[in-house]
């Protein structure tokens, strides 16, 4: 009975292990029909399948000043004076979309970084640059977004953007049976623009 807990509690644990999420930033190196190759910002070279289902949306330099309330942005954060957080990047969301996993979570952008997904509701001017507040369902954090800070948009592309060179960013969930992970959405550079998180 231990024995069969053991492979019941091994299974549970290698099959979660399997359903994460891997981030991958990185330099495109080629694309073959449904395969996409990338060198990672490791150095490792890594395959992923796009699917049918596979969005890409090209990225675009945004202005710190066009935020305003109400817009939904993400934003990566490290910690700051008093309780704000500074902004490594701040990504706007496409006006007709939802803001997407809405909250205040760790990121990997750099060690000890956060991602908040949000709403704006409020805009203040600073010294230093804008205090965004960024509310959601649980709570809101108070972010200082300095000038020069990389600020972004992605839009809705076919897959011609996705050709060696091009810098992607994207979470791609482990294949099973030995099948290449998937990736969801690709986020790919647009006019030199890279994806910011």
């Amino acid at each position: 009975l231990p024995a069969l807990l053991l492979a019941l509690v091994a299974l549970t644990i290698t099959a979660a292990h399997a359903q994460t999420p891997l981030r991958v930033r990185g330099t495109i190196t080629s694309v073959d029909g449904n395969v996409l190759s990338v060198k990672n910002r490791d150095g490792r070279d890594l395959k992923v399948e796009l699917a049918d289902t596979t969005a890409v949306a090209a990225v675009q330099a945004g202005k710190l000043s066009d935020i305003k309330p109400g817009d939904g942005v993400g934003a990566t954060t490290r910690p700051g004076p008093g309780d704000t957080l500074t902004a490594l990047e701040v990504h706007v969301f496409p006006a007709s979309m939802p803001v997407p996993n809405e909250g205040h979570r760790p990121w990997d952008l750099e060690p000890g970084s956060m991602m908040t997904n949000a709403r704006v509701t409020a805009v203040l001017q600073s010294t230093h640059g804008r205090e965004l507040t960024l509310t959601y369902k649980d709570g809101a954090e108070k972010i200082l977004v300095r000038e020069g800070s990389p600020v972004a948009t992605a839009v809705a592309a076919d897959r011609s953007p996705l050709k060696p060179g091009e810098y992607v960013f994207f979470s791609a969930v482990a294949g099973a049976d030995g099948k290449l992970p998937r990736a969801g959405r690709i986020q790919v550079s647009g006019d030199g623009v890279k994806p910011p998180m």
